[in-house]
């Protein structure tokens, strides 16, 4: 079977190849928000709080899977573009069932501490069912989340990114179905919001496992050799995504505490929307990401510097424009966006509209930043992709809530994301032109010409 990694490189052909793995994004994120529209229509603002509030345990799930995805994915695909398949084959397979270990670790711990854990992130009485409820149903259910996010990235490189997107969107079909008669119908509340989305999750691992079973393939399960070191060079690799998903659980934590300060339970419902749309939207830089990153690690692997130099160029070039669209659209549609969230005239959709007028400046940055950290993962440099992913997730965030609403007040809590973005973007294009030569991208801004 031949690999769709050896392909020329073109524009058209870099958007196609891509369209796939931002589709099972996008998808992915509609998970969520479709359990928060369900959540805030039909079960209440309080509800909807709960669900933000243990995002962070979720978010340290999605942090390990898409660690070993990530890291792991840049080490074999380098491998395949230097023709060592079957050292690519044993790679892929101790690196699953590594992520399925800690997964399962991490969530039998998170249940025996889980009423801890709900109000250490800061739950009240009031909110602690909705709150255990909507955590207990991820955490029996982690090894199908884990290995739904893990296969998205594995799919890509093995050539059939189109089975990846028919898997995911057809997770996120069953995802609204269950939505609507496990919420609406049985009103099973954030139970079942939660148990709608894990069930969503469940189809397309078992396709991934399907399809990773057969021998046939260019990537398939082998017989696995215990390596130490490949696992800890992947979750080293693939730290920046960690390091964002983490920071995320921190940041929605301290997100939720100033608001709560601030505009109570409202205030945190709607901080949980601006989130939503923000996770749907970098949602697509990510799913772009994921679909070059094989690319740039195979190409760098058989040290094709031409096709290394048009993945870069071409990417920019998408980034940039979609970013354009992304901060334009969001604007000229925010009242549809934040009404399907909260009836307008309500204080809910008051303060999330005037909210996100100052957020959205951040969807002009946060693409380049993202598509930096995740180009450096797949030419193996963890280090400055962890370090990029800490600035503009943790350091500068933690840095601006502490200080922009003691000036501003509210107004200073929206501003803490474009300000971490767009320090982080300077940041991202000074390593950007630093490593050029390295890693064989030559003058990328040079010339834009499209062929």
């Amino acid at each position: 079977m031949s690999n769709s990694l050896e392909n020329d490189i073109n524009l058209k052909y870099l958007v196609r190849a891509t369209f796939p793995t931002v589709i099972m994004m996008v998808f992915f994120s509609l998970s969520t928000i479709i359990d928060g529209m369900f959540v805030s229509r039909y079960v209440g603002a309080n509800a909807l709080s709960a669900t933000n509030i243990v995002y962070p345990v979720i978010n340290i799930l999605i942090g390990i899977s898409i660690m070993f995805a990530t890291g792991g994915n840049a080490i074999v695909a380098k491998y395949m573009g230097e023709g060592r398949n079957q050292e690519a084959k044993e790679t892929f397979t101790i690196i699953t069932l590594s992520a399925l270990l800690i997964g399962i670790i991490f969530s039998i711990l998170s249940v025996i501490f889980i009423e801890n854990i709900i109000y250490a992130l800061g739950s009240t009485d009031s909110l602690y069912k909705n709150c255990y409820d909507y955590l207990i149903v991820f955490l029996i259910f982690s090894p199908a989340m884990i290995l739904k996010l893990f296969f998205d990235y594995f799919l890509v490189t093995a050539g059939v990114a189109n089975l990846g997107l028919i898997s995911s969107v057809s997770g996120g079909v069953v995802n609204i179905i269950l939505d609507y008669i496990l919420i609406v119908v049985f009103k099973m509340g954030s139970f079942g919001a939660a148990l709608a989305t894990c069930l969503s999750y469940a189809l397309p691992a078992i396709i991934g496992l399907i399809y990773f079973s057969k021998k046939s393939n260019v990537l398939c399960f082998s017989k696995p050799k215990f390596n130490i070191k490949l696992i800890l060079d992947s979750c080293m690799n693939g730290s920046s995504e960690m390091i964002t998903q983490m920071s995320n659980g921190v940041t929605t934590f301290l997100y939720n505490i100033v608001m709560l300060k601030f505009l109570g339970e409202d205030g945190v419902a709607s901080i949980t929307i601006i989130l939503y749309i923000q996770f749907l939207l970098n949602s697509a830089y990510i799913g772009f990401t994921s679909g070059v990153s094989p690319r740039i690690s195979y190409n760098y692997g058989s040290k094709d510097s031409e096709k290394l130099k048009k993945l870069v160029r071409y990417s920019f070039l998408i980034i940039v424009s979609f970013a354009v669209f992304i901060f334009i659209s969001s604007r000229y549609f925010s009242n549809i966006i934040i009404g399907i969230f909260s009836p307008k005239g309500t204080d809910l959709y008051s303060i999330s509209m005037d909210g996100f007028m100052i957020f959205s400046f951040n969807f002009l940055a946060v693409g380049i930043n993202i598509f930096a950290s995740g180009m450096f993962t797949a030419f193996s440099n963890g280090k400055v992709s962890a370090l990029l992913s800490m600035l503009r997730t943790f350091l500068l965030f933690t840095i601006g809530i502490v200080i922009l609403p003691r000036f501003f007040g509210v107004n200073g809590v929206w501003l803490v994301v474009p300000f971490s973005e767009f320090v982080t973007l300077v940041i991202s294009m000074i390593f950007i032109n630093k490593y050029k030569n390295l890693y064989m991208y030559g003058k990328t801004y040079d010339s834009l010409n499209v062929n």
